[in-house]
């Protein structure tokens, strides 16, 4: 019944071993921010916002939710919304989307414990007076390697800053600045991700990162609350 218990035990160790490598905390998002800018430009922040999808038109209903997300980052980083595009200097275009899935495999161990054992029984001598019996008794203990495989999704935000004055002058499109900000998780929701990248990367709008840089930021953070409008409350 001992033997039994701990074969019992090492089982469910090996279960929750391996629930831990598949299921990560999946409130917690990992944030690739990427940054980048024209710094002799600094004087421009009346902005206007743009879908920058193909064939997304402002009235989509989608972008206008996001919009409100940017509308909420930009505004607290010093940035001002324009009363029409006339009088804009840059029009930020929001470009927004989810990769295909993309199929990942992983390893992971699970101990294992057998127990065996033997027993043997003789004679020693012609007169068969001598019986002897003989067991032994021996534990092998290791480890076994599996493999699981599960999707993944890339998530992703761009903003793109454009040169409205000298767009009407020339109509050419001069970036003034640009962030990227990704995520690479098992949901394919952006509209449940789109918040925390727009929290991950605001403090970035408008500057230089000078390389990729990573945030980890948990969806119940009070920055994702401010980028969604929301008040939290009772808090712990």
């Amino acid at each position: 019944m001992k033997y039994s218990i701990t074969l019992i035990m090492l089982f469910l160790l090996a279960i929750l071993a391996s629930g831990c490598a598949i299921t990560p905390n999946r409130n917690t998002f990992s944030v690739t921010v990427d940054s980048i800018n024209d710094a002799a430009i600094t004087n421009k922040n009346l902005y206007v916002l743009l879908p920058g999808n193909k064939d997304v038109k402002i009235e989509d209903l989608q972008f206008k939710e996001y919009a409100t997300y940017v509308n909420r980052a930009l505004i607290k980083h010093g940035f001002v919304p324009a009363e029409s595009l006339e009088k804009a200097n840059i029009a930020i275009l929001i470009v927004y989307g989810t990769g295909d899935p993309q199929e990942r495999v992983y390893t992971y161990s699970v101990p294992t414990k057998k127990t065996a054992s033997s027993r043997t029984t003789g004679i020693i001598g012609s007169d068969y007076s001598n019986l002897y019996r003989g067991e032994t008794e021996y534990t092998i203990t290791g480890e076994s390697t599996r493999t699981a495989t599960y999707i993944t999704y890339l998530r992703y935000m761009i903003l793109k800053a454009v040169d409205l004055d000298e767009y009407k002058k020339s109509n050419e499109e001069i970036q003034l600045w640009r962030t990227v900000a990704m995520s690479t998780g098992v949901s394919s929701d952006l509209r449940r991700v789109f918040p925390i990248l727009v929290a991950a990367s605001q403090q970035y709008f408008g500057g230089n990162t000078g390389q990729e840089i990573k945030v980890d930021l948990n969806e119940d953070d009070d920055r994702v609350f401010e980028i969604k409008g929301i008040t939290k409350t009772n808090k712990k």
